[in-house]
């Protein structure tokens, strides 16, 4: 629990409040829409810009033993990341993600999958797409929040 309010507390100012639910044509300025107040939600929703908090509590569902373990989901999602100021060809405000979500007996066992699979990208980009990486480990102040560590390959 202490985790996800970490996590939760390191995301909050990328979460976005959605209050309705339909745009309208401007009465007033052809072309343009504007929010229809007639369609405000009774109750706000909150998008959150990661989905651990989700995937996890499904996660506790699934795996009853350590017979269960280790489980390995690999997640594909489209992205819309909330910056004001993109960079065209650099970073745009919608992108596909991919990232896997494990859960393993042991810490050992998890920083073994994170390593392997850190070498699979790697190989990958410099492999297919010709491109040079390096591999590491990120700072503490760009780690994924609520992380212990956050590995990456950059390029």
């Amino acid at each position: 629990m202490r985790q996800k309010k970490q996590m939760l507390k390191g995301f909050a100012k990328e979460c976005a409040i959605v209050t309705h639910y339909r745009l309208k044509a401007d009465p007033d300025n052809k072309g343009k829409l504007i929010v229809d107040t007639e369609a405000k939600l009774e109750e706000e929703l909150i998008v959150r810009p990661t989905s651990e908090a989700i995937i996890w509590n499904t996660y506790k569902n699934w795996i009853q033993s350590y017979r269960d373990l280790p489980l390995l989901i690999n997640q594909w999602a489209n992205v819309v990341r909330w910056e004001m100021r993109t960079r065209l060809f650099l970073r745009t405000a919608e992108f596909l993600w991919q990232e896997g979500h494990t859960a393993h007996a042991t810490k050992e066992e998890a920083i073994e999958e994170t390593e392997r699979m850190l070498q699979v990208y790697a190989d990958f980009v410099e492999g297919y797409m010709a491109v040079p990486v390096i591999k590491g480990i990120k700072t503490a102040n760009e780690r994924f929040a609520g992380a212990e560590e956050t590995y990456c390959i950059k390029h």
